[in-house]
């Protein structure tokens, strides 16, 4: 007889980063949803990523060792999850971090809410060890409009999903050399009609890829964030984890391990909603000197008719900054 289906396949792709690998493998491990099958796609890897694999004695383990595919290994990917037997598939890159109630908590919002795409808050951490949040609500109208059309901000690793919906658009496009996760994500949503669930909090840990290193982040929204968090001296000291002679995500896990997991995790994410409090507040006093130098500029019932316009930008820009 065989054995029952997991109610998770975690996906985790790699190709030659046996340097990371391991803490990656590990955060899944360390999930307390513990009814999962990780499927590692080795993708043309001339590294030590089998050792690094092997070194995890893990039945729920299956490596993928696999020729070189095209471009980011799409098709390999796909030779793996035509053998999943997960009801919901979870993505685990090979230089993120997972927190441990990241599956446990995507399950939640995805059978809560009844839809087949969902994701968490996303948190970057650049080359220097500066973790930051992004607020990407695509339950705003004009927030999924600028992702469907313009840009994709969602780390892949912030994404669960069904396997249903997965082979009803026929797994990851291998038509294409890069962006195949935003390719992926449009057409889940576009074969639910939209629907999808925001966590909102934060779920995993997003490290700069090495090859990316040196390149400018992609988005003005994350620009800023970063730009904001190199100039704060307020910034959370749990979202600063400078690398030294480790890497950052060495850095990250092992903070993560001393800090009690569970501890930690509940730190970090308050931290998170500080900062995002902190950023809202620093552009509402923006907009309210604006508006209190209009008054001070024209008559009364002029400046009265501008600040009102501004109090409804206001309102609008705190939707979007603090969801």
């Amino acid at each position: 007889m065989s054995a029952p289906a997991p109610r998770f396949t975690v996906l985790l792709p790699t190709h030659n980063r046996a340097d990371v690998l391991g803490f990656a493998i590990a955060s899944v491990l360390a999930q307390t949803e513990p009814d999962f099958e990780l499927l590692i796609v080795a993708d043309g890897c001339t590294d030590g990523t089998k050792d690094v694999v092997t070194s995890f004695a893990d039945p729920r383990i299956r490596l993928f060792d696999l020729p070189k595919a095209p471009g980011f290994g799409y098709a390999a990917r796909n030779v793996a999850l035509r053998q999943a037997r997960g009801r919901l598939v979870a993505f685990a890159p090979h230089d993120d971090i997972l927190l441990p109630d990241h599956l446990a908590l995507m399950a939640d919002v995805l059978e809560r809410d009844g839809v087949a795409w969902a994701y968490s808050r996303p948190l970057w951490v650049s080359t220097e060890g500066v973790i930051v949040p992004l607020c990407t609500n695509l339950q705003i109208a004009d927030e999924k409009q600028t992702f469907m059309e313009q840009v994709n901000l969602l780390p892949a690793a912030c994404v669960v999903h069904t396997r249903a919906v997965l082979e009803q658009v026929g797994y990851w496009p291998e038509d294409v050399t890069a962006g195949g996760d935003w390719v992926l994500w449009k057409r889940m949503l576009h074969a639910n009609g939209g629907r999808l669930a925001h966590l909102r909090q934060p779920t995993t840990l997003h490290f700069t890829a090495d090859w990316r290193r040196g390149q400018e982040f992609q988005g003005l929204a994350l620009r800023v964030m970063f730009a904001l968090a190199d100039r704060s001296a307020w910034w959370p000291e749990i979202l600063r984890h400078p690398p030294g002679q480790e890497v950052e995500q060495a850095v990250v896990w092992h903070a993560l391990q001393t800090g009690g997991n569970a501890a930690w995790v509940q730190a970090l994410r308050a931290a998170v909603d500080s900062v995002i409090d902190r950023t809202a507040w620093m552009a509402v006093c923006g907009m309210l000197a604006s508006a209190e130098g209009a008054v001070a500029a024209k008559d009364k019932a002029e400046a009265e008719a501008e600040l009102a316009v501004c109090r409804a930008e206001l309102a609008a820009f705190l939707k979007c900054a603090r969801p």
